[in-house]
């Protein structure tokens, strides 16, 4: 299974106290939750998230096994009896470590993050076979090649260049990996570059690298799937009367034309000028435009006179 920082979803350190995690998951759920939130179709996901962050880190003792094991905590007592078994048998083994690069993002490398399952006579060694890859034994059955372990990174774009493909170069240890990103990426999601993990020993395969893409808050647009949302000021004239309105894109400028009598929150959709739609060339989402109207201010005194005479009229 795909690692995931439980500290980051609540947006806590990890010395954060049990009050901390408390008062953040707290926080956090009323902001996401479902029913606060009709609108928004990420919100349940968020708050699946946050609920399966604070099971685990509101529990001493489970937080105690994922900060030891990351991703496989709920094996972390199969793990310490297969660990003990070696031991016994002669064998040692380090546990799982981890790594920066000075390349682009962080690292990390941990098993071939398959979902495992324990029991019966095999079940440690299935649970060591997963954790280190399949053995490939020789004729004297003496010498196993194992799985190279698997690196995991996070790659940060901005919302433009999440909507257009784009060759970018990672530093991976000691190499550079050039992959192409096509437009439409997602904020969490996950593509594997295969063979580009840790090398095998006694011969076995590499191991994978797994990225996770980052894609903070635009400051002008609003991304839900492959719709983009963005509000656009309009005067009361405008408003009131009609007339022309620019509204930003993601490629430029548009020119709207505002109907008379125009109402404060107006939405208005702009077909295929949204999100580009994953690996779907030429397709894409919608612009939804949110009309504000912005009153005027320090009117003069004859501007007020026939705002009166307005007001008079009705």
């Amino acid at each position: 299974m795909a690692y995931i920082d439980y500290y980051k979803v609540l947006g806590v350190d990890k010395s954060a106290s049990q009050d901390d995690i408390k008062k953040a998951f707290r926080q956090l759920a009323r902001k996401y939750h479902p029913d606060l939130n009709p609108n928004d179709p990420s919100a349940k996901e968020k708050f699946q998230a946050i609920n399966e962050a604070n099971e685990v880190l509101s529990d001493p003792e489970k937080r105690k096994k994922y900060d030891e094991y990351g991703e496989h905590w709920k094996h972390a007592d199969e793990f310490e009896a297969q660990k003990r078994a070696r031991q016994q048998a002669g064998g040692g083994f380090d546990g799982f470590q981890g790594f920066n690069t000075d390349g682009h993002g962080t690292y990390w490398y941990s098993s071939d993050g398959q979902e495992f399952t324990g029991g019966g006579d095999s079940g440690f060694s299935d649970f060591f076979e997963q954790l280190f890859g399949h053995r490939s034994r020789r004729s004297g059955g003496a010498n196993a090649g194992f799985r190279g372990q698997d690196y995991r990174a996070e790659l940060e774009l901005s919302l433009r260049e999440a909507a257009q493909t784009h060759k970018q170069i990672l530093t991976v240890g000691d190499k550079q990996v050039r992959i192409t990103i096509p437009a439409g990426v997602a904020n969490g999601q996950v593509i594997k570059l295969k063979g580009y993990g840790a090398p095998g020993a006694n011969g076995g395969p590499a191991g994978d690298l797994y990225i996770t893409f980052v894609i903070p808050d635009d400051p002008m647009f609003k991304r839900l799937g492959d719709d983009l949302y963005v509000d656009v000021n309009t005067d009361l004239y405008t408003a009131v009367l009609g007339g022309e309105q620019l509204v930003n894109t993601l490629d430029g400028q548009v020119k709207l034309k505002v109907k008379p009598g125009t109402q404060n929150g107006t939405k208005v959709r702009l077909k295929g000028k949204g999100f580009p739609v994953y690996k779907k060339e030429g397709v894409q989402g919608d612009l939804i435009v949110t009309y504000h109207v912005v009153l005027p201010t320090n009117l003069t005194e004859q501007q007020k006179d026939l705002f009166r005479k307005i007001q008079s009229m009705n």
